[in-house]
Protein backbone atom coordinates (compact mmCIF):
# COMPACT_ATOMS: atom_id res chain seq x y z
CA UNK A 1 0.00 0.00 0.00
CA UNK A 2 1.73 3.37 -1.03
CA UNK A 3 1.02 6.33 1.49
CA UNK A 4 0.90 9.55 -0.31
CA UNK A 5 0.90 12.81 1.17
CA UNK A 6 -2.03 15.07 1.29
CA UNK A 7 0.20 18.92 0.93
CA UNK A 8 1.90 18.57 -1.92
CA UNK A 9 4.21 21.82 -2.34
CA UNK A 10 4.68 23.46 -5.32
CA UNK A 11 7.88 23.97 -7.28
CA UNK A 12 7.29 26.07 -10.45
CA UNK A 13 7.87 29.58 -9.97
CA UNK A 14 5.30 31.94 -11.67
CA UNK A 15 7.25 35.30 -13.18
CA UNK A 16 4.07 37.14 -14.62
CA UNK A 17 3.68 39.06 -11.35
CA UNK A 18 7.15 40.29 -11.18
CA UNK A 19 7.72 41.27 -14.65
CA UNK A 20 4.03 43.49 -14.55
CA UNK A 21 5.49 45.38 -11.57
CA UNK A 22 8.96 45.90 -14.00
CA UNK A 23 7.15 47.08 -16.75
CA UNK A 24 4.93 49.69 -14.62
CA UNK A 25 7.90 51.03 -12.78
CA UNK A 26 9.97 51.08 -16.65
CA UNK A 27 6.90 53.13 -17.64
CA UNK A 28 6.26 55.21 -14.95
CA UNK A 29 10.22 56.16 -14.93
CA UNK A 30 10.40 56.74 -18.34
CA UNK A 31 7.30 59.31 -18.06
CA UNK A 32 8.83 61.18 -15.12
CA UNK A 33 12.05 61.47 -16.91
CA UNK A 34 10.89 63.02 -19.69
CA UNK A 35 8.75 65.76 -17.43
CA UNK A 36 12.04 66.88 -15.50
CA UNK A 37 13.76 70.29 -16.74
CA UNK A 38 17.18 71.28 -15.65
CA UNK A 39 15.99 74.96 -15.73
CA UNK A 40 12.55 75.75 -14.38
CA UNK A 41 12.39 79.36 -16.11
CA UNK A 42 10.52 80.44 -18.82
CA UNK A 43 12.59 81.71 -21.31
CA UNK A 44 12.58 81.85 -25.26
CA UNK A 45 16.03 81.01 -26.24
CA UNK A 46 16.97 81.92 -29.99
CA UNK A 47 17.91 79.12 -32.55
CA UNK A 48 21.11 77.57 -33.40
CA UNK A 49 22.46 74.93 -35.29
CA UNK A 50 25.35 74.22 -33.70
CA UNK A 51 26.28 72.30 -30.33
CA UNK A 52 29.28 72.02 -27.83
CA UNK A 53 30.13 68.91 -25.62
CA UNK A 54 31.40 70.95 -23.26
CA UNK A 55 29.76 70.30 -19.74
CA UNK A 56 29.05 73.60 -17.94
CA UNK A 57 29.72 73.77 -13.95
CA UNK A 58 26.52 76.26 -13.42
CA UNK A 59 23.99 78.46 -15.75
CA UNK A 60 22.84 82.16 -15.89
CA UNK A 61 19.79 82.71 -17.10
CA UNK A 62 18.59 86.10 -18.13
CA UNK A 63 14.80 86.46 -18.20
CA UNK A 64 12.84 88.80 -20.58
CA UNK A 65 11.92 91.37 -18.03
CA UNK A 66 16.16 91.32 -17.29
CA UNK A 67 16.31 89.39 -14.30
CA UNK A 68 19.35 87.73 -13.54
CA UNK A 69 19.32 84.06 -12.04
CA UNK A 70 22.19 81.55 -11.38
CA UNK A 71 20.60 78.36 -11.64
CA UNK A 72 17.54 78.95 -9.59
CA UNK A 73 19.19 81.41 -7.43
CA UNK A 74 17.54 85.60 -8.07
CA UNK A 75 21.19 87.60 -8.49
CA UNK A 76 21.87 91.39 -9.40
CA UNK A 77 23.61 92.14 -12.31
CA UNK A 78 26.28 93.75 -9.71
CA UNK A 79 26.20 90.78 -7.48
CA UNK A 80 26.64 88.35 -10.26
CA UNK A 81 30.56 88.77 -10.66
CA UNK A 82 30.83 87.94 -6.90
CA UNK A 83 28.20 84.97 -7.31
CA UNK A 84 30.28 83.22 -9.69
CA UNK A 85 33.66 83.49 -8.25
CA UNK A 86 31.72 82.45 -4.84
CA UNK A 87 30.51 79.41 -6.56
CA UNK A 88 33.20 78.45 -9.59
CA UNK A 89 36.36 79.99 -7.90
CA UNK A 90 39.41 80.76 -10.13
CA UNK A 91 39.51 77.64 -12.55
CA UNK A 92 40.31 78.38 -16.16
CA UNK A 93 38.64 75.69 -16.87
CA UNK A 94 35.64 76.46 -16.12
CA UNK A 95 32.18 76.58 -18.25
CA UNK A 96 28.93 78.85 -17.89
CA UNK A 97 25.80 78.06 -19.52
CA UNK A 98 24.23 81.48 -20.96
CA UNK A 99 20.59 80.91 -20.88
CA UNK A 100 19.65 84.78 -22.66
CA UNK A 101 15.71 84.96 -23.66
CA UNK A 102 15.41 85.82 -27.21
CA UNK A 103 13.97 89.35 -26.14
CA UNK A 104 17.01 90.18 -23.87
CA UNK A 105 18.71 93.39 -25.06
CA UNK A 106 22.24 92.89 -26.41
CA UNK A 107 23.63 95.00 -24.06
CA UNK A 108 22.81 92.54 -21.21
CA UNK A 109 24.35 89.79 -22.40
CA UNK A 110 27.42 91.39 -23.26
CA UNK A 111 27.69 92.62 -19.82
CA UNK A 112 27.76 88.94 -18.67
CA UNK A 113 29.95 88.36 -21.48
CA UNK A 114 32.53 91.11 -19.78
CA UNK A 115 31.93 89.37 -16.68
CA UNK A 116 32.96 85.92 -18.05
CA UNK A 117 36.15 86.98 -20.14
CA UNK A 118 37.02 89.41 -16.47
CA UNK A 119 37.06 85.82 -14.51
CA UNK A 120 38.48 83.47 -17.84
CA UNK A 121 35.56 81.44 -17.57
CA UNK A 122 34.22 80.42 -21.20
CA UNK A 123 30.90 80.76 -22.01
CA UNK A 124 28.30 78.13 -23.86
CA UNK A 125 25.39 80.31 -25.43
CA UNK A 126 22.21 78.21 -24.68
CA UNK A 127 20.14 78.13 -28.11
CA UNK A 128 17.12 75.95 -29.14
CA UNK A 129 17.46 73.63 -32.29
CA UNK A 130 16.72 74.59 -36.03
Amino acid sequence: MAISSRHKISINFSSTGMTDVVFNLLIFFMLTSTLVHPTALKLLLPKGSTQTSAKPQTTVSITADQKYYVEQQPVTLEALESVLKQKLGANPETYISLHADKNVPFETVVAVLNIAQANNYKLIIATTPR
